[in-house]
């Protein structure tokens, strides 16, 4: 087989594509999270993504991320390691010298033209070392305040946009904005704000591009379900499936052991990322 078919997050999302289900990339900032998503991934029998920020090659060091991966792949079920939110040139760099599966390549700050090009550059570049891309078409904006004070129709993903975008530059994951923010929906929450037509017409303009969901805070089952049925395949989550676990380890903290502490932990960390794959995501035992 040739690339992207060799390509652990592809071979993840192409499954999941053709066959209906969706499948979650959790962001983990230590190793309990790493943990918990392959405990949960291996007794739901269910693919899995594991996603870093830059800020973990940072702050735990490239031989923590190496640690990430060996573990993940280690797992009886697949489960992929996938960098998020790669915005810095040096970060890229860093990357570009591990062993991702997969790195979101974020230039949507920049000008639609300058995206494409550094989009393009950096494919590439990392297709050549067997790794996939993701990058954001438009811009997903938010923050912990949040709907920022934008106008949304100017950083939404246009279809005919999506599919230059994506020819022109080679990515293999396109991350749409059709309403979606980071952090905290304003008064309404997502379902005010989503634009699930426009969600459809984007995946109709990139066939055999999986669509990736960023901005899933406060987002209800129904709501994922019907960003399952418009196109997206990979979900990003974050505190959806965290919350639980820092609030054990807020109330617990100074109570119990350390040792103690993080196994139970984990369990409540692990118990939520099960719930998801079976309710949000429908990947419970296609692995």
């Amino acid at each position: 087989m040739s690339f992207p078919q060799t390509n652990r997050t592809w071979q993840i999302l192409d499954a999941a594509a053709k066959a209906g289900y969706a499948v979650g990339a959790f962001n983990c900032y230590n190793d309990d999270g790493v943990i918990a998503v392959i405990r949960a991934a291996e007794a739901s029998k269910s693919p899995a993504i594991i996603q870093l920020f830059p800020w973990t090659m940072r702050f735990q060091g490239p031989e923590f991320v190496k640690y990430v991966i060996n573990a993940a792949h280690a797992a009886s079920v697949p489960i992929a390691v996938h960098l998020d939110h790669c915005i810095e040139p040096a970060d890229v760099e860093a990357a570009l010298n591990l062993p991702f599966d997969s790195i979101m390549v974020d230039a949507s700050i920049h000008d639609p033209e300058e995206n494409i090009r550094q989009c393009a550059a950096i494919v590439q570049r990392a297709n050549a070392k067997g790794i996939s891309i993701e990058a954001e078409m438009g811009r997903i904006e938010g923050g912990e305040d949040g709907l920022p004070q934008v106008d949304l129709d100017t950083i939404m993903t246009h279809p005919d946009g999506a599919q230059d975008f994506a020819q022109k530059t080679g990515v293999q994951f396109l991350a749409p904005a059709f309403g979606n923010i980071h952090g905290h929906y304003g008064p309404g929450g997502p379902e005010k704000y989503w634009n699930l037509s426009l969600l459809e017409k984007v995946r109709d303009a990139v066939p055999g591009i999986p669509l990736v969901l960023h901005g899933t805070h406060g987002v209800s089952n129904d709501l994922f379900h019907a960003a399952r049925r418009h196109g997206m395949v990979k979900i990003n989550l974050n505190r959806t499936v965290r919350d639980e676990y820092t609030n054990f380890v807020a109330e617990n903290a100074g109570k119990l052991e350390l040792t103690v502490l993080k196994m139970k932990a984990v369990e409540v960390y692990t118990k939520s990322i099960s719930r998801a794959m079976k309710g949000i995501l429908g990947s419970a035992g296609k692995s």
